[in-house]
């Protein structure tokens, strides 16, 4: 076929590739901006034209035959090239423009991510940001993202990762619970008591504690815990815990506003119960309001496994990476320096990392 006769037909040969990596009609003609019926209708004269089956449609799912899987094979790192070379070339001139897609866990997004992009985006009017908030794991290559907000230990080694800041996780409840239930000295003693279970990986059931005290540090600890309420977002279970439902964990960028752990580190401070305190009485909401919303349980313990200890910017691999895109990263890296502010020791920057592919 010559390249006059092939040139009609890059448009859907491309439009096979997006669809190769989405496994969906819907999905492919939403990131190529076109109906679902005309992208169905170009697979099939691109078919008619390459007088073989190239995709495979059931009610359920779609599918690439073994001639279409060959061809998106030795077609895509063609557009690759393409689209970082066309990249490449419009980011010499003018200013940064284009469409960044990212992701990003809901919680993590909605309270310090959106207040970055709003700033952002009124400094670099020419860029557009398509923001999906989820907490499930995204394959950034498949569902055609430029950027993933992830707070994790260890970074695919298959992408660029920017280190945009610290973060720790704590053991908390509020001080109403620990009152009607009593304040666990150690991690064996939570078997007795009602905890938040946060749907993570496949130890939802148990937490794992560490000691990180110096004088017996490196001791470890398998709980087994249950609970009424398990949630896969951590606004759920910060509500349940201001609520007084149980001990839960939670990410520093999830603390209520104004909450910092360290400032009350046992309910031993509250006023006793008892008829000069009533609940409700003045002396008790004083109290109540004098001290910190939520308690910091087990400080000397650290629980594993769960939230991850830096915040990352993660992009796949690639030998340019977009100028727009480069911008938005140095402004997160600038927001999220300092971490979050309801944590303790948050008014310490951590030191800015270059990307680097891990």
């Amino acid at each position: 076929m010559s390249s006059d006769q092939l040139s009609p037909l890059v448009a859907d040969l491309h439009l096979l590739t997006v669809l190769a990596a989405t496994r969906s009609f819907t999905e492919a003609a939403r990131r190529l901006g076109v109906s679902k019926a005309s992208a169905s209708t170009r697979i099939s004269e691109l078919e008619r034209a390459a007088g073989v089956t190239l995709v495979r449609r059931t009610t359920r799912s779609v599918g690439l035959t073994e001639a279409g899987q060959q061809l998106v094979n030795e077609m895509q790192p063609a557009f690759n090239r393409i689209s970082e070379s066309y990249t490449a070339v419009r980011d010499l001139v003018g200013t940064p423009r284009g469409l960044i897609r990212v992701t990003a866990p809901v919680a993590l997004g909605r309270q310090h991510l959106a207040p970055c992009i709003a700033a952002f985006l009124k400094r670099f009017p020419d860029i557009h940001i398509e923001l999906e908030l989820t907490d499930r794991f995204v394959n950034l290559a498949n569902e055609g993202f430029d950027l993933a907000i992830r707070h994790t230990n260890t970074p695919p080694e298959t992408h660029v990762a920017w280190v945009l800041c610290e973060t720790r996780s704590f053991l908390l409840a509020s001080p109403d619970y620990l009152q009607r239930r009593g304040t666990p000295s150690h991690p064996s003693e939570l078997t007795a008591h009602d905890c938040l279970l946060y749907l993570g990986g496949s130890h939802a059931g148990s937490w794992t504690f560490a000691r990180n005290s110096k004088r017996k540090s490196g001791e470890r600890v398998g709980v087994s815990i249950a609970g009424s309420l398990k949630a896969n977002n951590s606004e759920v279970l910060r509500d349940a815990l201001l609520a007084g439902l149980g001990i839960g964990l939670l990410p520093d960028f999830s603390l209520p506003e104004g909450c910092a752990p360290t400032l009350f580190t046992s309910c031993n401070t509250l006023p006793p119960k008892g008829a000069a305190h009533a609940r409700g009485g003045p002396a008790r909401r004083a109290a109540r309001e004098k001290h910190a919303k939520l308690v910091q349980v087990l400080p000397d313990w650290q629980v594993q496994g769960f939230f991850g200890e830096r915040i990352y910017a993660l992009r796949p691999w690639s030998p340019q990476v977009p100028k727009a895109v480069q911008c938005f990263v140095e402004h997160l890296r600038q927001s999220f320096a300092h971490g979050f502010g309801n944590a303790p020791g948050a008014g310490t920057a951590t030191n800015p990392q270059p990307p680097a592919k891990n």
